[in-house]
């Protein structure tokens, strides 16, 4: 195998990892049910993010934060959602690359997984102390 280095590598990570999530009992109803995600424009969305974290291209604009909060609001994202978010990110990485930026890619996904559940969880708490 060989390590993430183009654009392309970067689509064909995206991919296949989202297709295990629209898929996956755990948390694909986020995306599915809840938000109701476009594929084709969050895809693109999320191939710019990823190029952005892993070659420095600065290709995304956007706040992925805020992009989660009214799902949470809606139906709350715990812990144990995101530790399976990143359990299928690595998973997918490990089936198709190999190298410093494939480990980069999963160092950056256990990064965002952990500050996006505080974040949620946060939010959370804040929302039921009103």
């Amino acid at each position: 195998m060989k390590d993430i280095q183009t654009r392309e590598d970067i689509e064909l990570l995206v991919n296949r990892f989202y297709d295990k999530v629209g898929r996956d009992a755990t948390i694909g109803f986020f995306f599915n049910d809840i938000a109701k995600v476009n594929w084709s424009h969050h895809l693109p969305k999320m191939y710019a993010f990823w190029e952005t974290l892993l070659f420095g291209q600065i290709s995304y604009k956007g706040n992925p934060m805020a992009a989660h909060f009214p799902i949470n609001a809606q139906v709350p994202m715990e812990k144990r959602h995101f530790d399976h978010w990143l359990e299928l990110w690595t998973e997918t990485v490990n089936e198709n690359f190999t190298g410093i930026t494939a480990d980069m890619a999963i160092y950056k996904a256990r990064n965002i997984s952990g500050l996006m559940s505080f974040k949620m969880e946060t939010a959370t708490k804040l929302e039921n102390t009103k």
